[in-house]
């Protein structure tokens, strides 16, 4: 629940002029900042019965007059003032039930002005403090009521523990009998608080019923019918305050930009001549989502963290809901989705559905800003691509006449990927720069969206909401091919064809529930009804390849100098033209951009294709002209502004990127089969690898989930010869990967200017990669490298990786990698792959050599290693095992068991952890800290800093809170304190307020000092 308003801050928003209230808020308020003995202000003459009457009193008066306040003034004077209006209820609603209570004690014996002295008006003055300065709840669009009103519940008890706490220093307490003292604290506890409730829904209701949009500031739970175009939310706006008419030009141009409702569903491009795309206002469905309120223990890119969270039942009177409170201009609302799920398109029939009301839409795609740039500078860069000219955000509203800015930051991923430091505290960064505005008398609201993937990647503020997305539901995908079939019914009749039925669509499982993927079901359909309901379930991959291949066979067919072209040269004709494409999104990918300048591609283009055909327009030009799928943006200042593309959607590069590495696979094949059968087991350097490695030899595939996800998808719809050979054929180039060739052809290819070991690790990576996804079954690590000893060579590749491909590209390996440790016959190996192959949650494996007297090192090497959980390089826990056991001064430890084991194993157990199982390692901990510190066990220092040692590496895997508990626990059984720090410091360095956090887990602040002094 959200603190926003005191009752104070409320009489101030709402212009009281009742000098007795205000005089007595400023007398508490300078109490309590300075304290009664420094205030230097007189005792009040303003009593408790008094000040009963003068709330009660100035709430009539607001509430008779909410109506004619609550229209007048811009948006965020009326949310402001609504606030404050219900603020002013929640505690009028105390006093007026309070005048009704039962006591054994007529208020106005209460009053401090009956007892002389400064003692009674300085308790007065802390009452006044309780009630009136104290923050108070407010009601939020993503919670019902009923918690709201529990909130307020905890409010009225609250005040009548202050009341109580203030009689009892008054000399009344004393003249009351026995029974009286005792029953005045339970009738407080009781009867204001219950019968305030009863006022405060009624007063509720009635603020409910004048101000609309208070309405919306609860959850809305009543389920509404599937709309489209996000209408409702135009509707509901338009209640609210009538359109806007007669902008300023700025102002005018913005909101023009924002109107893409007459567009087609996928503007940009040219849809196929036998198909009509449905507009954008009548073919977007309108979203269900999950909303949570974030914490630091959040794990928002996880999606079984989503399963159980609250589902809106309502997301358009969600949205209003918002976007009209005060919490709207206070933090950033996230909006999270997979690939496809819609956020773009959300965004901008939200900015349409905004443009003619009393907000101000602007939408900034973060693919097309300056991804280091602050985030002024990001909606300024916004601005401009917009308008075609300079424009800044302060000049903006200050032409706007009250207009609330909506900012709306798309695609973080984008960003995140882009940008060359890290961005982790990009959403602190927007709500600092909200709270800025505020401050400076413009607030702003801003909408954040982003791939569900990278929520990781980015820390969450405290309480800062996050939607997600959800997948079509039956009843969304009938509605939205309703849709379709209304649209291009008439259209395929012409061709013999029907639209996409829902039966057919839904038998296609995933595919259809995603809103980008069934408009390409819809399209891909629609060539000649290809999807049909008993046949095999069609693959994501597949649908990509099937729908640009017949849209590139159209292309080609139109510009053949004759019709008459052999299957086998029409389909290499088609071939060349995804080549092309597929470089187009190489391009892009190695950038680590969703767009690239024309010159770019220009030059990349020809590097990889071959020289220009004298094409006028460029290869650029020629390469993106021809499918819906790429459009063309223009961006900088008109003085020397440049041309630049991108795909429509990002999906369709991370398909060509995976696309053109298995062309490039297929082509080694055919290039290897044209060599002499006697050169078929011809070493690496006599294989033509250049085109594989110009492909792969730039970024890690795994960067991209969905790119390696496609790739391999690919890889195993090759047939089982052609996946045999090339197998045999990535294993020979593997293991020369990094030894240096002499000649190699598309060297003037290099989109991005890597060094030599960064190329080496992304081309040893990707063949592997590659030649994992070409197995039918677990690729041995001992055979794929065939060396004296594999696993020393394996773990030499995987340091590499680790040291060159990034963050992203190493966390992609890791999840696209499975590594599974096996033993046959004593010989130890790694399984690579497998459908179901659980990856391993432990790392380096045979990093140094074994002889006892480096015991103490691969200790230290081992542990730390196993906190990275880099499971492809595993690690032997068997030795560590043995290492443990060597330590001879590890006590036995008798468990709550009444097990006894040795130290060693139990730090074995901590150290060799499966991923996922949190809680158990929690309570794994405190029950060994138990057992390690029970009374009579044998002395401990070394195992209880092996055990520190041991939660410092799992970081994050445990939640903040019980790795505090832990440490309070550590710290309590006598653990050396140098042993401690780098468990503190860790934690101090992974939250802002980490040091406020430990203190409140019961860690003595003059004990964390001495720990994390240096």
């Amino acid at each position: 629940m959200t603190d926003i308003l005191r009752y104070a801050d409320a009489l101030a928003i709402l212009g009281c002029e009742q000098s007795r209230l205000v005089e007595l808020t400023d007398f508490a308020a300078t109490v309590a900042r300075t304290g009664w003995a420094r205030a230097g202000v007189a005792r009040p003459a303003t009593g408790l019965l008094d000040l009963r009457s003068d709330i009660v009193g100035y709430t009539e008066d607001v509430v008779r007059r909410s109506g004619r306040r609550g229209r007048g003034g811009n948006r965020f004077t009326r949310t402001r003032r609504l606030a404050a209006t219900h603020a002013v209820l929640v505690v009028s609603a105390y006093f007026e039930a309070l005048g009704e209570a039962r006591l054994p004690v007529e208020l106005d014996r209460l009053d401090h002005v009956r007892h002389p002295g400064s003692e009674p008006a300085e308790k007065f003055a802390a009452l006044v403090e309780s009630l009136l300065l104290a923050p108070l709840p407010m009601p939020e669009p993503h919670r019902p009521y009923a918690e709201t009103r529990q909130a307020v519940r905890q409010v009225y008890e609250r005040m009548s523990q202050a009341l109580t706490t203030y009689t009892r220093g008054l000399p009344v307490w004393g003249e009351l009998s026995a029974g009286d003292r005792t029953r005045l604290p339970i009738l407080l506890d009781d009867g204001p608080a219950t019968q305030a409730l009863r006022i405060y829904d009624e007063d509720y209701r009635l603020l409910s019923v004048d101000s609309p949009e208070f309405g919306m500031w609860s959850l809305v739970t009543e389920p509404q019918p599937l709309g489209t175009g996000l209408s409702r939310v135009a509707r509901l706006l338009a209640e609210l305050a009538p359109p806007r008419v007669g902008d300023r030009p700025m102002i005018h141009l913005v909101r023009l930009a924002a109107t893409a409702l007459d567009l087609p569903v996928m503007a940009g491009g040219t849809a196929p001549e036998d198909v009509t795309l449905p507009l954008l206002g009548e073919g977007y469905i309108s979203p269900r989502c999950r909303v949570a309120e974030m914490t630091r223990e959040a794990t928002p890119a996880a999606k079984s963290w989503w399963e159980g969270r609250r589902e809106l039942p309502d997301a358009e009177a969600f949205l209003v809901g918002h976007l009209t409170s005060l919490s709207a201009t206070q933090a950033p609302l996230v909006l999270l989705g997979e690939p496809g799920s819609g956020k773009t398109k959300l965004t901008e029939v939200l900015a349409a559905r905004l443009a003619g009301s009393e907000f101000l839409p602007i939408r900034v795609e973060l693919g097309d800003v300056a991804a280091d740039s602050a985030v002024p500078s990001q909606i300024d860069q916004g601005l401009r691509n917009v308008l075609g000219e300079e424009a800044r955000l302060e000049d903006l509203v200050g032409t706007g006449d009250g207009a609330l800015p909506v900012i709306m930051l798309d695609g973080f991923d984008e960003l995140i990927q882009a940008a060359h430091a890290s961005r982790y505290d990009y959403l602190e960064q927007i709500q600092e720069f909200q709270l800025g505005q505020y401050r400076a008398g413009r607030p702003v609201a801003v909408i954040v969206t982003g791939r569900t993937v990278v929520a990781d990647q980015v820390r969450f503020p405290e309480g800062v909401l996050a939607l997600q997305l959800r997948p079509f539901e039956e009843d969304q995908v009938r509605r939205w091919l309703d849709i379709w079939d209304q649209t291009n019914h008439a259209v395929l009749a012409r061709h013999d064809r029907t639209p996409l039925t829902a039966e057919v669509a839904l038998a296609q499982g995933e595919l259809a529930t995603q809103p980008l993927l069934l408009l390409l079901l819809a399209l891909y359909d629609a060539t000649g009804n290809t999807v049909r309901r008993d046949g095999p379930p069609i693959g994501r991959a597949q649908l990509y390849e099937s729908l640009i291949r017949d849209f590139a066979q159209r292309e080609v067919a139109k510009d053949a100098a004759t019709a008459d072209l052999s299957p086998a040269r029409l389909r290499a004709l088609v071939d060349r033209e995804l080549v092309q494409l597929g470089v187009v999104a190489l391009s892009m990918f190695a950038r680590g951009r969703a767009v690239a300048t024309e010159a770019a591609l220009d030059r990349d283009l020809a590097a990889l294709c071959g020289q220009a055909h004298g094409d006028a327009d460029g290869w650029a030009r020629r390469a993106t002209r021809r499918f819906f799928f790429v459009h063309r943006t223009e961006t900088g200042p008109p003085a020397d502004r440049v041309r630049c593309y991108e795909f429509l959607h990002v999906t369709f590069a991370e398909f060509l990127v995976g696309w053109l590495a298995v062309h490039a696979v297929r082509e080694l094949v055919r290039r290897h089969d044209l060599i002499e059968s006697e050169l078929a087991a011809a070493p690496a350097q006599d294989l033509d690898d250049d085109l594989l490695h110009a492909v792969i030899s730039f970024s890690c595939l795994a960067e991209r989930g969905p790119t390696v996800g496609f790739a391999v998808e690919l890889m195993a719809a090759l047939p089982a010869e052609l996946r045999a050979r090339a197998g045999e054929l990535l294993s020979t180039l593997l293991r020369e990967s990094l030894h240096e060739r002499r000649r190699r052809s598309f060297t003037g290819f290099e989109p991005v200017h890597h060094p030599v070991t960064r190329r080496l690790a992304a081309y040893s990576a990707n063949l592997t990669l590659l030649r994992v996804a070409a197995a039918t079954e677990p690729v041995r690590v001992s055979e794929l490298l065939r060396d004296p000893d594999p696993l020393a060579r394996w773990t030499s590749f995987a340091h590499l990786w680790r040291s060159q491909l990034g963050d992203d590209g190493w966390a992609g390996l890791l999840a696209a990698l499975p590594a599974h440790r096996v033993s046959t016959g004593g010989e130890r190996d790694i399984l690579l792959g497998g459908a179901g192959q659980a990856p391993e949650p432990t790392g380096l494996s045979w990093w140094f050599d074994h002889r006892p007297r480096r015991q103490a090192t691969l200790l230290r090497h081992r542990t730390r290693a196993l906190a990275e959980r880099p499971y492809l390089l595993n690690v032997d826990t068997d030795l560590l095992a043995d290492l443990l056991a060597d330590e001879a001064d590890l006590p036995l430890v008798l468990r709550p068991s009444g097990e006894v084991a040795s130290g060693a194993r139990l730090v074995h157990e901590l150290l060799t952890r499966e991923p996922g199982a949190a809680g158990k390692r929690v309570a794994l901990y405190l029950d060994t800290i138990a057992a390690v510190t029970a009374p009579g066990a044998p002395a401990n220092g070394r195992l209880l800093g092996l055990i520190a040692h041991a939660v410092t590496l799992d970081g994050t895997a445990l939640p903040f809170a019980d790795r505090g508990r832990i440490l309070s626990d550590l710290l309590h059984g006598g653990t050396d304190h140098a042993l401690l720090r780098p468990l503190v410091e860790s934690m101090i360095a992974e939250r802002f307020e980490s040091w406020e956090s430990l203190v409140k887990a019961g860690i003595p602040e003059d004990v964390l000092r001495k720990i994390h002094s240096p």
